[in-house]
């Protein structure tokens, strides 16, 4: 190990480890290893590398050595760092969790773990997932059950959990995960680290599919995004996997809009912090309200509610019209719907686009919960239905708090999540920024200038 790298190097951003390595301040060999000993010696008891590939990842680290040594600066060349369960790589496991896709191993990559891969990228493995991504757990048959690495007997998340529990815990800086029902934010505001939703079909999807689906169009609301430390790792990424898949690619480019602002108090905010129908905990409610008072402080147009906001109760029914229908797609015994209601959907879907676009005209982000409460204990339960919460003594049902997902999902829209702080309890929440659609560089702007303000990350007791 050289002299220059020391026990907290892994510690650092996946930019700033970039740069390390771009400098010779460290080679990727070393990074690897480290992040490979920080693997087998704190996810003992997490167990969020569910799939390991070390063997490839120190080749594929030798190789970046050497094109940096050759003077080769590509994005992420030689930074270490996992991805999801569900993201095909060639020669790996692709289960989703599910025991009937057990041992069937990926013929290729998937068109996203192909960027990250040209970028110079160096994949250590996979994090776990639920039973085809389907619960905010990450716990199935094959690879057993994720710990929040705050408190191992809550969940991390799902359905990313894996990967937010391995940056929290501190075994890589950067992770690529999938949300269609929040997968990258609930996770993320679970274990306390960023996460980004971005716009529908901003990245391809393509080799995020079902084992033995093949390649298909894409899902519905459905998108595949970056996990961090740090917001401004969240746009590295970002800049790696935005773009047009292979057959769009000849006659689009990418060229997104900057963000609208470059500092926080120039910000028109609107914040959405409580719903009857999505119940949240006082104490994280009270801090979202608490961050749109210090953004006042600061000169940013704060507003609380707008009559621009679309009706939730119309979000929740679109939103979860067109979920349902999109993942239980040839299972057994669910109910089906007509040719002609899921057109009604998609209308009402181009209503609710409309609408935002509307609020989009009078704010620039709008911040709201992630998921109404912090982290919270296993449940074996395998009704999901049937399982409950307790928010501020009151039981409700399992999925109410989680329906703040569906205010971007729903309208297609770009998420950052980010970490505000902890509980009484001391586990981490955060909120989630949402922005106009394809104007994902506001959103990521946005909680960059908030992380830099008011702080982000904080590694768990022990970590």
């Amino acid at each position: 190990m050289s002299e220059t790298l020391n026990r907290d190097t892994l510690d650092a951003s996946a930019t700033d480890l970039v740069a390390a390595l771009a400098a010779r301040r460290v080679s990727a060999l070393e990074l690897a290893e480290e992040a490979i000993g920080r693997i087998e010696a704190r996810d003992k008891a997490i167990n969020a590398v569910v799939v390991r590939d070390f063997d490839r990842a120190r080749e594929t680290a030798r190789a970046a050595d050497a094109a940096l040594a050759r003077g080769d600066r590509r994005p992420l060349l030689g930074l270490p760092m996992t991805v999801k369960e569900s993201h095909n790589i060639a020669g790996l496991a692709t289960t989703w969790g599910a025991p009937m896709f057990q041992g069937m191993l990926a013929q290729s990559d998937a068109l996203g773990i192909t960027r990250l891969k040209n970028a110079g990228a160096v994949i250590l493995g996979k994090t776990n997932v639920p039973p085809f991504l389907s619960d905010y757990q990450s716990n199935n048959p094959i690879y057993g059950r994720t710990g929040n690495p705050w408190d191992l007997t809550r969940t991390p998340g799902g359905s990313s959990g894996g990967a937010a529990a391995a940056l929290a815990a501190g075994m890589v800086p950067l992770e690529f995960g999938s949300d269609i029902g929040g997968s990258i934010r609930m996770p993320a505001h679970f274990c306390g680290v960023f996460g980004h939703k971005p716009s529908y079909n901003l990245i391809p999807v393509r080799g995020h599919e079902p084992p033995g689906a093949g390649p298909g169009a894409g899902v519905l609301l459905a998108v595949v995004g970056p996990l961090a430390r740090t917001a401004k790792d969240l746009s590295l990424a970002l800049d790696v996997l935005a773009g047009p898949d292979t057959a769009e690619a000849m006659a689009y480019r990418l060229d997104l809009p900057l963000a609208r602002h470059a500092k926080l108090g120039e910000h028109r905010v609107l914040v959405l912090s409580d719903s009857a129908m999505m119940p949240v905990d006082d104490e994280i409610r009270a801090g979202i309200e608490a961050m749109g008072d210090k953004l006042a402080a600061l000169g940013a147009k704060v507003t609380r509610g707008s009559d621009l906001v679309p009706d939730y109760a119309e979000i929740q029914r679109v939103y979860m019209g067109i979920l349902m229908p999109t993942v239980t797609r040839g299972a057994p015994g669910v109910p089906v719907i007509s040719a002609h209601e899921w057109m009604e959907l998609l209308d009402a879907q181009a209503r609710l686009r409309l609408q935002w676009a509307r609020l989009f005209q009078d704010f620039d982000v709008v911040l709201a919960p992630v998921h109404g409460s912090a982290a919270f204990p296993h449940d074996d339960n395998p009704d999901m239905g049937a399982r409950t919460l307790t928010l501020n003594g009151k039981t409700v049902s399992y999925m109410a708090p989680a329906g703040w997902a569906g205010l971007a999902t729903s309208a297609n829209l770009p998420a950052t999540a980010m970490p505000v702080g902890l509980t009484r309890a001391g586990l981490p929440y955060g909120l989630q920024v949402i922005g106009p659609y394809l104007e994902d560089r506001t959103t990521l702007a946005f909680a960059a200038l908030a992380e830099r303000e008011f702080g982000g990350f904080r590694p768990p007791p022990g970590f």
